[in-house]
């Protein structure tokens, strides 16, 4: 029997479920608390009866999970904070499940053939804003992950993209709209309308714990869990307070999505190798091979593509170790260079690492690629090693490889 207890404290409607799975269909039970306080004090008792009219105790749970943002600031942190609680008293795993996937789990079933489109409302004018869609398995993908976006950039944002998203699931006819930043987003149409094959599902939809309790059973099937140390929330913002001078800017949150006609950041497919493989080739004079990169997406690593509407201008894999992330590779097309891809694919990775918990990241770099070097540093990296005779070098040859970290202040 698996039973794991899960918490969702980042918007002002509170949750907890429990969900429990043996041979027959899973059953969730879920309590809910409104108002914008008063989650961290009720959310316990509420867990406490969930187990209590199962005729349980927290020592019969499997995992604990939690919602992991991004959403309000300090409820992202109470759920956080007491799923550790928990699981360092139980000795047992944690699972972080996103705010966006769980709002678009509560469609998915209504919406087998289509693209879901999912905002949450991020304050001040913006939205968290990302893509999803159903397997032909029924698991939920991540078609686009979560980027912040100024409400009123949303439309342009996803017209621009959907072709890109389509692509990887020709097999949708529509798309559908969920999440209550879609009532942010509306504010800001004016008389432009939604395109004619977009479905209004729920503007009302709100991530509930009894969703991240149903992702949290794949993820643990999976092998998704975490010690309960590295569990960590997902920020869009860095920073919380601005003043009106910032906003007035459009400082807004850090990182940012890119503006409007920017590269679009998708999770790595099969389907992209031959291109990934042949950008390798081209700005690399020991590239990876089409093994490498296989081997990479069958072990589960974290892979990501950079798309415009002219093609592929980037790639960056990273493994995930629980102490630090390694950073395996990472390229841009030469014609794209110096135009901010491979800033904005270290920021991601920079954005992964963090929310695995991992104290950093590590890579290696030849001593004699001055830019990628001077690019590193620029982006905080620091040397604290090297590796002797590392990579292959011309006429038969080795090179040195310098070991770069940049550490995370957590």
């Amino acid at each position: 029997m698996t039973r794991i207890l899960a918490f969702e404290t980042s918007t002002s409607t509170g949750t907890v479920a429990l969900i429990s799975e043996r041979e027959s269909p899973c059953v969730v039970t879920q309590r809910t608390i409104e108002g914008t306080t008063g989650h961290a004090s009720a959310i316990l008792p509420m867990a406490y009866s969930i187990l209590t009219e199962h005729n349980l105790t927290q020592k019969d749970l499997t995992a604990v999970a939690f919602g992991q943002g991004p959403g309000a600031f300090t409820g992202v942190r109470v759920a956080c904070g007491v799923a550790q609680g928990i699981a360092l008293a139980l000795d047992i795993p944690v699972i972080q499940i996103g705010a966006l996937p769980a709002v678009a789990l509560q469609a998915a079933s209504r919406h087998p053939d289509s693209l879901l489109y999912v905002a949450l409302d991020a304050r001040m004018e913006e939205v968290y804003f990302g893509v999803y869609a159903r397997s032909a398995a029924a698991e939920l993908v991540v078609v686009q992950p979560p980027v912040l976006l100024a409400a009123a950039d949303v439309l342009l944002y996803a017209e621009q993209r959907q072709h890109v998203w389509r692509d990887r699931f020709p097999g949708v006819s529509s798309v559908a709209l969920v999440g209550e930043g879609w009532s942010v987003v509306q504010n800001h149409l004016a008389a432009k309308l939604l395109p004619a094959h977009w479905i209004v599902d729920d503007l009302q939809a709100r991530p509930n714990a009894g969703a991240v309790a149903t992702l949290a059973l794949q993820a643990w099937k999976d092998g998704q869990t975490f010690l309960p140390e590295h569990a960590a929330p997902l920020y869009l913002r860095d920073k919380v307070a601005f003043t009106t001078l910032e906003r007035a800017r459009g400082d807004g949150g850090n990182p940012r999505a890119q503006p409007p006609g920017a590269a679009a950041l998708l999770p790595m497919l099969r389907a992209d190798l031959s291109e990934v493989v042949a950008l390798e080739a081209a700005v690399q004079s020991f590239p990876w091979t089409l093994k490498n990169f296989e081997d990479a997406l069958e072990a589960g690593y974290e892979a990501w593509v950079l798309r415009t509407e002219d093609g592929l201008k980037g790639f960056a894999i990273t493994m995930l170790a629980p102490d630090v992330a390694h950073l395996l590779v990472i390229a841009v097309a030469r014609d794209a260079q110096r135009r901010g891809y491979g800033h904005q694919l270290l920021e991601h990775t920079t954005r992964l690492a963090r929310s695995a918990g991992t104290e950093g990241i590590v890579l290696e770099v030849r001593p004699s690629n001055a830019s990628a070097l001077a690019f590193y540093r620029s982006e905080g990296f620091v040397q604290i090693g090297v590796r002797r005779d590392y990579y292959p070098a011309a006429k038969g040859l080795r090179e040195d490889a310098l070991i770069l970290k940049k550490s995370f202040d957590h």
